[in-house]
C-alpha cells in the first residue's frame, strides 16, 4: 500500500530526530571519556613527578648515608688514635715515676659527680699541699656519671688523670626504702679501687670525696701510715677521720654504707682501722646525696688539723700489733695520761672493768 507523501516526510524527520539524538549522545559519551582520559593522564604525570621525587630522595639519603659511613669511619680512626695516644701517656706517666726512681706511696683518687665547685675546692685544697710530693701520691679524679661541667673541670687540671665510669644499668635494692644513691656510690668505688689496684697497679689507694679539704701533714701522715699498714697485718685501713671528732650520728636502718660493711666480721675480718687523735680532712658538703642531712649538727662544727706534724720523725710503734688481741672495729685505743700503755674499749663497761672510770676525763684519744 503505498505510502502519502506527508508519512514519508514524517518517518523521515523521525528517523533525523534519532540519529541527531544518537549523534549528540555519542559526543556526550565521548566527551566524559575524553575527560576521564585527561585526568587519569594528569594523574599519572603527577604520580610520574612525584616518583621522580621520591627517587631524588633516595638518591639524597643514600649520599647522606654513604656520607655518614665515611664518617663513622673517620671517627672509629679516631677513637684508635686517641685510644693509643691515651695508652702511650699513660706508660709514659708510669716511666716518669720508675725513671725518677721514686715508687708511689699511694694514688689519690677524688671521686665526684655533680659538683663541679665543690670539685673545685677540694681538688685546690689538695694541690697546695701534694705538688711537692707529687710523685710520692700521683693524683686521679674519678667521675660518676657524664656530667659536663664536672668533666670540663676535670680535665682543666694537667697534673690530674681523669677517670669516668658509666653505669646505665638499673639499681635493685636489698630492701625497701634504701636510698638507691648509695648503691650507685658503692659501684662507682668498686670501679675506680678496680681501675687503680688491678688496671694501675697501685699498692696502695687513697680516697677522698669532691667535698673534702686536706690537712698540712695529710700526705706525711700517710706516709707514715704506710708503713705501718705494710708491717702489720691486723690493721685494715688507715683513715683521716676520726670518729669521735663528732657528735653521735642518728643511725638509720634503711642506709646502707660502706661504714656498716666493715663493722661485720667478713668485712674487718678481725682487722682495724687507724685514725688520727684530730681530723685530717674536713668535710665542707652541705648538699649532696643525702641532701645536707646533719651536716650544720654534726659535720660543720668538726676541727681540721692545722698543724703540720713530722709523721716519719715520729714514734708510732705503739699503734703496730702486740699479742694484744684487736677484737672488732672501732675498737678505740687509749693513751692514758704521760704513759705507754694502750687501753682497748670494746665496749660501755669498759672503763669501769678497767677501774679507771674517775680517770675518763683525762684520757687522749686515739684510734687503731
Amino acid at each position: 500500500m503505498a505510502r502519502s507523501p506527508c508519512e514519508l516526510c514524517i518517518l523521515l524527520l523521525a528517523a533525523a530526530a534519532t540519529f541527531i539524538y544518537i549523534q549528540v549522545r555519542l559526543f556526550a559519551t565521548q566527551s566524559h571519556y575524553a575527560d576521564r582520559l585527561a585526568q587519569v593522564e594528569k594523574s599519572e604525570n603527577q604520580c610520574t613527578s612525584q616518583l621522580r621525587s621520591l627517587i631524588d630522595q633516595v638518591s639524597s639519603q643514600q649520599e647522606k648515608i654513604v656520607a655518614l659511613e665515611e664518617m663513622k669511619i673517620h671517627q672509629d680512626e679516631e677513637h684508635v688514635h686517641l685510644k693509643i695516644l691515651i695508652q702511650d701517656l699513660k706508660k709514659r706517666s708510669v716511666l716518669t715515676l720508675v725513671n725518677n726512681n721514686v715508687v708511689p706511696v699511694a694514688a689519690v683518687v677524688v671521686m665526684a659527680y655533680n659538683r663541679p665547685d665543690y670539685l673545685q675546692r677540694t681538688v685546690e685544697s689538695i694541690l697546695k699541699y701534694q705538688t711537692s710530693v707529687a710523685l710520692k701520691f700521683p693524683l686521679f679524679i674519678s667521675q660518676d656519671g657524664i656530667n659536663g661541667e664536672v668533666k670540663k673541670k676535670a680535665l682543666s687540671y694537667n697534673e690530674i688523670t681523669y677517670m669516668q665510669h658509666l653505669d646505665l644499668e638499673p639499681v635493685r635494692t636489698e630492701r625497701p626504702g634504701e636510698l638507691i644513691a648509695y648503691y650507685k656510690i658503692a659501684k662507682h668505688y668498686k670501679w675506680a679501687l678496680d681501675e687503680l689496684f688491678i688496671k694501675h697497679n697501685f699498692a696502695r689507694v687513697i680516697i677522698l670525696e669532691d667535698d673534702m679539704e686536706i690537712a698540712p701533714d695529710f700526705f706525711d701522715y700517710f706516709e707514715a701510715a704506710a708503713k705501718l699498714l705494710d708491717n702489720d697485718k691486723t690493721i685494715m685501713a688507715v683513715s683521716s677521720w676520726n670518729d669521735n671528732g663528732q657528735k653521735q650520728f642518728v643511725y638509720d636502718p634503711n642506709f646502707t654504707c660502706w661504714d656498716d660493711w666493715v663493722r661485720l666480721k667478713e668485712g674487718h675480718r678481725d682487722r682495724q682501722f687507724i685514725h688520727p687523735e684530730v681530723c685530717r680532712t674536713y668535710n665542707f658538703g652541705e648538699h649532696g646525696s643525702i641532701m645536707g642531712q646533719f651536716f650544720r649538727q654534726y659535720l660543720e662544727p668538726i676541727k681540721l688539723n692545722d698543724v703540720h706534724i713530722k709523721w716519719n720523725s715520729e714514734d708510732l710503734t705503739y699503734l703496730k700489733e702486740d699479742g694484744m688481741p684487736r677484737t672488732a672495729y672501732k675498737v678505740v685505743v687509749f693513751r692514758y695520761k704521760s704513759s705507754r700503755r694502750r687501753i682497748y674499749l670494746v665496749g660501755p663497761d669498759s672503763l669501769s672493768q678497767l677501774r679507771i672510770q674517775a680517770a675518763a676525763p683525762h684520757l687522749t684519744t686515739e684510734q687503731s
